[in-house]
């Protein structure tokens, strides 16, 4: 729903009172109280970047995972219940090579159903991790993935329909790294020299994580004060005078970042989230939402032990979001070491997908609408948010592809007040153009993607080739608050 639409009609049930039920008055007096109070995202608490940054565990083989209610230090050493694949919050890294199939054992320990979504892996549809494949508290589910795909920085986080976004803010997410011979040719920084970072932003009250998204915020997204970094708060993390690799994930439900650094170091853009860009671009900053995945360079080489440098979140033009800029860790030099690593001019091929290959156009006009809103309170459910003026149906097909066929998709959000990071499953697809708001596309958007972000009165067109492989898949809003709310649709390759 655009915003000025939900103020007027809010606004124009208060002026008709005694038109009104006295229940159905009191929820408008409720909406625009919250309109007041949710206008903008809530405002990050910069710590003292005095924690070390913690990393995942590492697992090549042996694949099993459980999904469990643990505890985890989160602020002032007090213990917080979160949920995670391991110990503590999230899950452990996943890296394998291309061109192996992953079998994985899991096993649901938490209290209620949940299942895995393997987000940018190109996995048959019963492995995806659709709504309707849910695992029951207690139960288990042998994965089996064929990873036939390029080197790439993908993730996996829940999917059930209604609990993705709690789920994944209560600590359910990790990253799934897959590594081929090209990427290996290159000689980019690897070991401790290539840093996974998974950020996110938390609401903490007494200690403890705090997910209440009122009506206003299932509208705009459900942003938190604390900004963690792989499960820590405002860490550090000690680096030499050489060039680092850094696969940074979005992985809050709502709030968009727009990475830099501090001091305007600038970086070279390398990846996006379907594997390595055909050049490096660089760049002072690179916006990404939710789902988003990049893949950086940055070089230290040049600056004096001692010197601090913050990884930060600028400003941007995003409504709700961007009115605050932020340091998300920092990263201090503690050594001096010489680095003959210099960044390739090629990094991979991306063949562009020609326009006059496709089959098919499909608009996807992404919106709000007052229709279906539970008026007694809102939530999620309720149907705020809508593509092609449907919300989820989990037995509703809503679009039907043929295998194998190339189409171009439209997300138009032209006439939207709200951010729309849009996501489809199964597939990768590569962005044509972008229309009104920003006008242009951005360094990550120059590979194949997964994920991309719709601005307010921005159109997105994108192509994409779907796999042989057939079944039933969704694409959706990766704002989760959004896509929990029903902004989400059923996709079937025939």
């Amino acid at each position: 729903m655009k915003r000025r639409e939900f103020v007027k009609l809010s606004g124009v049930a208060a002026a008709s009172t005694v038109m009104l039920s006295p229940m159905l008055q009191s929820c408008m007096d409720n909406m625009n109280m919250n309109m007041n109070m949710g206008s903008n995202a809530v405002a990050v608490k910069e710590g003292t970047f005095t924690t070390p940054l913690a990393f995942p565990n590492v697992m090549t083989s042996n694949f099993s995972m459980k999904a469990k209610g643990n505890t985890a230090s989160l602020l002032n050493n007090q213990s917080a219940s979160v949920f995670g694949y391991a110990d503590g919050m999230l899950g452990p890294t996943i890296k394998v090579d291309t061109g192996t199939t992953v079998s994985m054992a899991f096993q649901n320990l938490l209290s209620e159903d949940t299942n895995i979504h393997w987000h940018g892996l190109l996995v048959p549809a019963d492995m995806d991790g659709h709504p309707k494949n849910v695992i029951n508290s207690g139960g288990s589910f042998d994965f089996s993935l064929p990873i036939n795909q390029r080197a790439g920085t993908y993730w996996y986080h829940p999917h059930p329909h209604g609990k993705t976004a709690r789920q994944v803010f209560t600590g359910l997410a990790g990253f799934f790294i897959a590594n081929d011979a090209e990427e290996l040719a290159l000689n980019l920084p690897s070991g401790d020299r290539e840093l996974l970072l998974v950020i996110q932003d938390k609401r903490i009250e007494n200690g403890q994580l705090n997910y209440s998204p009122s009506m206003n915020e299932i509208m705009t997204g459900y942003t938190g004060e604390y900004v963690l970094v792989n499960g820590t708060y405002a860490p550090f993390h000690n680096v030499s005078t050489q060039y680092y690799r850094m696969r940074i994930l979005n992985g809050s439900t709502a709030r968009v970042y727009n990475i830099s650094l501090s001091d305007n170091l600038g970086f070279e853009v390398i990846g996006s989230d379907g594997g390595l860009l055909s050049q490096p671009v660089s760049v002072n900053s690179l916006l990404l939402g939710p789902g988003e995945r990049a893949d950086i360079l940055v070089s230290f080489k040049n600056l004096a032990v001692g010197k601090e440098v913050y990884l930060l979140s600028k400003t941007f033009d995003g409504g709700a979001q961007g009115q605050q800029e932020f340091k998300i860790m920092k990263f201090t030099v503690n050594q001096q070491v010489s680095d003959s690593f210099s960044t390739p001019s090629q990094l991979s091929v991306v063949t562009p997908l020609a326009e006059a290959s496709a089959s098919k156009t499909r608009s996807m006009k992404i919106k709000g609408m007052m229709e279906g809103m539970n008026m007694n309170g809102g939530g999620m459910g309720s149907g705020m948010h809508t593509i092609n003026d449907k919300i989820y149906d989990l037995n509703r097909i809503d679009e039907t592809i043929n295998a194998g066929a190339t189409e171009i998709w439209d997300f138009d959000n032209s006439e939207g007040d709200e951010i729309h990071p849009m996501h489809i499953h199964g597939v990768q697809f590569q962005i044509l153009s972008r229309t009104g708001g920003r006008g242009t596309l951005i360094a990550s958007e120059r590979g194949w993607k997964d994920t991309v972000l719709v601005m307010p009165r921005e159109k997105v067109r994108i192509i994409m080739t779907f796999p042989q492989d057939k079944g039933v898949y969704v694409f959706h809003c990766h704002n989760l608050e959004h896509e929990d709310d029903g902004m989400m649709l059923n996709y079937e390759i025939v």
